[in-house]
């Protein structure tokens, strides 16, 4: 299974996807003039300020909850285990790629959740429901409803994968190694968490959303910054090699093969992808429910998401990783900081903040893992249901919350190497038809953009 995996996804994140995916971002910043950057202080203020006018709009959450939602399903183990896996396999290089991913994604993301809130429907129960499939069937033309269900099939079977097994199945390796906990034991306590909370609807899940993501992480990205101080003289270095060997291959030593270029971009930009999930879709997914006055304040607070994700989050895992020696493949031949070769994904970000603050370093990782993984599982279930509601509607959604809760039972004792591989696969299954409809109404994205900040009123609250 793991070697027909692999094999597709040589030919799903190979250069015609990768060339869809970056295209679309800077086909997308160009239409939009580089909004994120001119206004992404604008973006950060009304994300974390309370607007008055949007307490009073259509919608089911406030724009913070939104996005606190939203980061839960981005800040996960992608941050964490995609980080260290993207840089052993690819080189410190890769981190520059998922710089270049995170930045031209942010306006992908912005799309996203422009078209969501532009084309979203109140289902059966007063909710709002948005998403790719909705855009794709209203924006384009029903002719293309084709499209709009296979994101649906494609994103309800990721959610099970990268939002799900991927999540658990880290948890409970973390548990087993940290806590000496069963992963069965693990598994069982997932799934009653779990139930608890998302069977509380969108309501519940982003309240706790919204109390989990800024308390794991300041924890994370503060212990972050302490590695960082106590190495400060590798700081430099570390962006040297991250910078170089974005365009120079890795070399090889001992048994170690060495990484090519082309090695570093493929595993930069789909892990890249995995931990901001720009040009998946997912963020137009619970975007819809946000209450705000015009669709591009809603589309600002999610930019905000995947630059928090992947230029700080992600940055300070690969920077932790590289300044202690532990993004080395080979065990220390090329770094000079001999580590075991056989260490991957969390284990190894574990390691690297435990060389620098021992034993609490570890545990910190330990617990971030914990905690990111499981507000993962969470936040991806709503992104589940609401495909699966387009597909079978709300009657058969309950139908998916047992499918969904077994898959969390099932991912505690599954191959890692199998579910990360799987992961990959699904990603790309969900990002093409999405990037197919980004692409097809970049004219709705550009008037309703412009329209917006020719308006004399909000060029004064700028």
């Amino acid at each position: 299974m793991l070697e027909i995996l692999n094999r597709i996804n040589a030919v799903l994140w190979g250069p015609p996807s990768l060339i869809l995916l970056a295209g679309t971002g800077l086909f997308l910043t160009f239409q939009l003039k580089g909004l994120q950057f001119s206004k992404l202080w604008y973006a950060f203020r009304l994300a974390f300020t309370k607007d008055k006018e949007d307490a009073g709009a259509e919608g089911d959450v406030s724009n913070f909850k939104a996005l606190m939602t939203s980061l839960a399903g981005m800040i996960g183990n992608g941050n964490i285990a995609g980080v260290a896996t993207a840089i052993t396999l690819g080189g410190p290089g890769a981190l520059f790629w998922m710089w270049l991913v995170g930045l031209v994604g942010m306006a992908t993301k912005y799309a996203e959740a422009l078209l969501a809130q532009i084309y979203r429907v109140k289902n059966d129960y007063g909710e709002y429901s948005s998403g790719p499939m909705y855009y794709i069937e209203r924006g384009i033309g029903p002719k293309f409803k084709w499209l709009a269900v296979l994101f649906a099939f494609f994103a309800a079977f990721a959610a099970l994968g990268i939002g799900n097994g991927v999540q658990s199945n880290t948890i409970a390796d973390v548990m087993d190694n940290s806590f000496f906990v069963p992963g069965w034991v693990t598994g069982v306590i997932l799934v009653i968490l779990t139930g608890l909370i998302v069977f509380g609807g969108i309501k519940r899940i982003s309240s706790v959303a919204g109390v989990f993501v800024p308390v794991m992480a300041i924890l994370y990205i503060g212990s972050s910054i302490l590695i960082l101080i106590l190495n400060y003289d590798q700081i430099i270095p570390a962006f040297e090699l991250i910078f170089k060997h974005a365009f120079t291959p890795v070399s090889a030593a001992g048994g170690f093969s060495g990484i090519v270029v082309a090695q570093a971009m493929q595993h930069g930009v789909s892990k890249g992808v995995f931990s901001n999930e720009a040009g998946l879709g997912t963020v137009a997914l619970i975007a819809g429910n946000a209450r705000t006055t015009h669709p591009v304040k809603q589309a600002l607070v999610a930019m905000t998401g995947t630059f928090i994700v992947t230029i700080v989050v992600c940055t300070m895992t690969g920077l932790v990783l590289i300044v202690t020696g532990f993004w080395d493949a080979s065990g220390g031949l090329l770094s000079g900081v001999e580590h075991d070769p056989g260490l991957e994904a969390g284990a190894l970000t574990s390691a690297a903040f435990g060389a620098s603050l021992g034993v609490v370093g570890e545990y910190i990782v330990s617990i971030s893992v914990i905690f990111f993984g499981f507000s993962t599982i969470i936040a991806w279930y709503v992104y589940g249901t609401k495909c699966f509601e387009y597909l079978f509607g709300l009657r058969y959604v309950a139908v998916y919350g047992v499918i969904y809760i077994t898959a969390t039972f099932l991912g505690t004792v599954m191959d890692l190497s199998t579910v990360w591989a799987f992961a990959d696969t699904a990603n790309a299954l969900m990002m093409i038809p999405n990037l197919i409809g980004l692409l097809f109404l970049y004219k709705v994205i550009r008037t309703e953009t412009q329209k917006f900040f020719a308006n004399p009123v909000e060029r004064i609250n700028m």
